[in-house]
Parts: C-alpha cells; structure tokens; sequence
C-alpha cells in the first residue's frame, strides 16, 4: 500500500480551495466549466470529440493538438467504456489511455469531469501535497481512495459556485494550491501563458 502523508495542515484544505478558485482568472473558470460541461454531455451519452477536446484543452493544454491523431471512432469507443458506470477503474483507464495524448493524469481528468463525486484528479502538484510524486493507474486507485477518505476525515465542503461542486472537487484545488503555494510558482500565469499558446 502507498503511503500519503498530508503535507498541509487540515485546517488550511478549504482556504486553500477557496484561494484558487478565487485566483483564476475568468478565462480559466470558463474552461473548467467547459469541462465540466462537457464531461456532463460524455455522461449523457454525446462521446464526441469536441467534449474530449474541452476537457483536455482544460487539464493539459499542451496534449490538445495529439487528440487530432485519434478517430472519432477510437474517441467514442473509449468515451463509451469511461462513462459506463459498470466500468470498474482499470477498465476506464486502459480504454482512456489508448487515445493518443491521454496519460494516467488526463484519464483521471476525463473521469473527473464525468463523475466528478467518484473521481478526482491526479497530478503533481496534488500528490506533492500528499508527500508522493508518482503517477500509475495502481497507485491512482490508491490515491483516489485516499482522497475519498481524506475528504471525510477533514470535512471539506463543496464549492457551490465552481463547476463540479463536490468535496473531492474541493480537495484536489486546496492540495494544488498548497503545492503551488509551497513553490513559489505562478502557475496561473504559465498556465495563461499556455491558454494564449495553443
């Protein structure tokens, strides 16, 4: 079993959340709620590659132009798999994966944006704030369950005017903005300066 040790203190998670989701500027709030949004229609049954798109345009604005190299087909047989609630966390994962430009961080974005109360995301920044920098589709099975316990453990609240207004939800912004706290790092600006790249 991995071992997470949360590097905040329990107390700062909500402040935290709060803090960046105050932070962004509207361009990046209207992506995330793009995201959402679009994992919403992939819920619904709408496997497209414009949903697709507006999620990875979100969590990695880099990875977007590799999406072109995968099928509609390809898009909607992986979609399909991810958003079928009988589809157990590996079977989610190895389809989402097939797709060129969806890596384990990605996927769980993708999955996030789906069931945003039974997924959350994993990244760097999340996992420097559990003590843990590496990234399987394992080890995410174990940070997920982490998370899910962590977040009855510290009573995290919901963010009811961001996209997604759940308590993992809340989790992943308040340990990403302990990292990016930690730092020192503007990454809101990188990730403007992103959004304004591609």
């Amino acid at each position: 079993m991995v071992p997470f040790e949360l590097q905040p203190n329990k107390s700062d998670l909500q402040g935290l959340a709060d803090e960046l989701w105050q932070g962004l500027d509207d361009q990046w709030k209207k992506l995330e709620k793009a995201a959402f949004e679009a994992g919403k229609k992939i819920g619904e049954g709408d496997y497209s590659r414009a949903n697709l798109k507006a999620i990875v345009r979100w969590k990695s604005p880099r990875t977007v132009h590799h999406l072109k190299d995968n099928s509609d087909e390809k898009i909607e047989a992986a979609l399909k798999v991810a958003a079928s609630v009988q589809s157990k966390v590996e079977e989610a994962f190895k389809a989402l994966r097939k797709l060129k430009g969806v890596g384990v961080p990605v996927a769980s974005a993708i999955l996030t944006t789906i069931f945003p109360d039974q997924y959350t995301i994993i990244d760097f920044r999340a996992l420097e704030a559990l003590g843990h920098p590496q990234m399987s589709v394992e080890f995410y099975k174990e940070y997920l369950a982490h998370c899910k316990t962590l977040v009855g453990k510290v009573g995290i609240m919901p963010q009811g005017n961001a996209p997604a207004p759940t308590a993992l939800r809340a989790l992943d912004r308040a340990l990403w903005r302990w990292s990016e706290k930690q730092n020192n790092v503007s990454s809101l600006r990188s990730r403007k300066n992103l959004l304004q790249n591609s």
